[in-house]
């Protein structure tokens, strides 16, 4: 299997994973908040959906995308993301459930189907298809750990995490960036442990002098700035370069995230 039909497979896995959390949940239980301020679970699903929507639109019609899209983006930077998700939160439950699926699935075919070695068009740089689906996967997750922290539902690590902890050192120049912040010229070393506990995935020289050992989960927790450093005892860093970068780590695209608070501040974890 091709590396972007792995990442596929397991997008999908990581949607219906997430699927099965909110599918029997009462009407109700959709307005829950979530630990992303002013979000509720159907606010974390349709904008999911709405996300589906734009890397279908850019999958199956990139001249529209480019049309429409980029410039409904340039013109709200800082607030198109929430506006679609504010607008999918006021669907009814069913009716937001079954666009996702109808959604994810049209995406995955499309995502499939595009030609090998050429890229999508996206609100950046374009993307390849599994840099596309990869980023899809880190959103699917992420989200879905508001949901589940939201319901007080505990999910099991999977190898999955594979691909939101390759974001989460890919993106260590990007976090500098948007803090207006000079990255660093050398690579950091990261070794973080896998869900099954033996296994180490390891990024950058072995004998680089910055680094970053931990748990593979707490680490796409603190990238996906799903938890506060405080809650995640076993991420740890090597030299005042690698501090730093853990105190601004972002895996996902836009301005500086907010993050969470510490447990002991009223945070969720």
């Amino acid at each position: 299997m091709s590396e972007a039909g792995a990442v596929l497979a397991d997008l999908r896995d990581e949607s219906e994973e997430l699927d099965a959390l909110v599918a029997g949940l009462p009407a109700e239980r959709w307005a829950t908040p979530t630990p992303a301020e002013g979000w509720s679970v159907a606010h974390q699903i349709a904008h999911l959906a709405w996300t589906d929507r734009k890397s279908l639109l850019a999958a199956t019609d990139p001249e529209r995308f480019a049309q429409e899209a980029v410039p409904e983006a340039l013109a709200s930077p800082l607030t198109f993301v929430d506006e679609g998700a504010r607008a999918g939160a006021q669907t009814p439950p069913t009716e937001l459930l079954q666009g996702w699926r109808t959604g994810r699935e049209a995406l995955w075919r499309a995502l499939g189907e595009w030609p090998a070695g050429e890229k999508l068009p996206w609100y950046g740089p374009p993307m390849s298809v599994a840099s596309m689906a990869t980023a899809r996967l880190m959103e699917t997750w992420a989200h879905g750990q508001d949901v589940a922290d939201a319901l007080g539902a505990t999910r099991i690590p999977t190898d999955r995490l594979r691909h939101i902890a390759r974001i989460g050192v890919r993106t260590r120049n990007f976090a500098y960036s948007v803090h207006q912040l000079t990255p660093p010229e050398e690579e950091f070393r990261v070794e973080l442990r896998a869900p099954d506990g033996q296994t180490v995935w390891a990024y950058g020289p072995e004998a680089a002098a910055q680094r970053v050992t931990g748990d593979a989960l707490e680490f796409c927790l603190l990238v996906t700035q799903r938890a506060h450093r405080a809650d995640l005892p076993t991420v740890r860093a090597e030299g005042a370069d690698a501090e730093r970068w853990l105190g601004i780590a972002q895996a996902f695209a836009g301005p500086p995230g907010k993050g969470r608070k510490p447990v002991a501040a009223g945070g969720t974890r």
